[in-house]
């Protein structure tokens, strides 16, 4: 795991993320589970969203495994094909009563434009912190302030010079836009957290979330660390090398003089 934990020690040097970034895993079979990996039921006796457990671990730095019988959100069940019969209908009638869609017709389109992983196996999701990471990552997801996803653009688009692509629905947000996306589309995908993430997974206002395909994140790194060379950093270099002034382009430096005192009340009071 050497390799990915110096690249999440990278991006604590060029991007410093005030939480770990999250190494996020499929897997197929419960005995491939890293050990001692949280297990929201079995360990804590609740069944959670995966939102929850990505912000376990990177605020805690827990390594946090979800099976079927762990989800405790329909939408994520849904995208992640735990529970691949949904009732449509029901859905629907959600999405209306609780006016996240206008009508009917408004609420089939949230439903469709679901993004849904397709697999002939029930997943089975770990999330580990990258910088002490248990797995070797699927996905990988950076939580960052505006300033900070900048950063990571420019790191993202280095290689290709293409822009970042994605979605935005508010809704199913680093879940589903973000891992399911990412992992897709094999592309880093830029993520406006959804209710569920802020409600129940604790995501700040301030904060955004690039998601990263694994395979992605050592050109993404590298691109932060070319452009870091030439100055392009964060915290981002404020530029002071001028001479300040005041009021009508007085120098500061000569604020003090009686002349240019006068000078600055007779323009004020014109």
């Amino acid at each position: 795991m050497e390799k990915w934990i110096s690249l999440g020690e990278k991006l604590r040097n060029l991007v410093n993320p005030s939480t770990f970034p999250v190494a996020v895993k499929f897997l197929e079979r419960e005995d491939e589970i890293p050990q001692k990996a949280k297990r929201p039921l079995r360990d804590l006796g609740v069944k959670m969203a995966p939102c929850q457990g990505s912000a376990m671990v990177r605020r805690y730095g827990w390594t946090v495994a979800f099976t079927k019988e762990d989800a405790g959100c329909a939408i994520a069940a849904h995208t992640y094909g735990w529970e691949r019969d949904i009732n449509k209908d029901g859905a629907i009638h959600f999405l209306t009563r609780m006016n996240y869609a206008s009508d009917e017709k408004a609420a089939a389109e949230v439903l469709a434009g679901f993004v849904i992983l397709e697999l002939d196996y029930d997943p089975i999701m770990v999330y580990s912190p990258l910088e002490r990471t248990k797995i070797e990552p699927d996905v990988v997801l950076i939580y960052v302030n505006p300033a900070q996803m900048m950063r990571l653009i420019h790191g993202a688009t280095y290689h290709t010079g293409r822009p970042v692509e994605s979605s935005f629905s508010g809704r199913a947000a680093s879940c589903t836009e973000g891992v399911i996306g990412a992992y897709l589309d094999n592309k880093p995908k830029i993520v406006v957290p959804g209710n569920g993430d802020r409600v129940w997974a604790g995501c700040q206002d301030h904060e955004m979330i690039m998601a990263v395909p694994g395979g992605k994140l050592p050109e993404l790194v590298e691109g932060l660390e070319k452009t870091h060379q030439k100055g392009i950093r964060y915290p981002v270099p404020t530029y002071l090398k001028y001479q300040p002034e005041v009021g009508f382009t007085i120098p500061l430096a000569d604020i003090f003089k009686p002349e240019a005192v006068d000078k600055l009340v007779k323009r004020r009071d014109a």
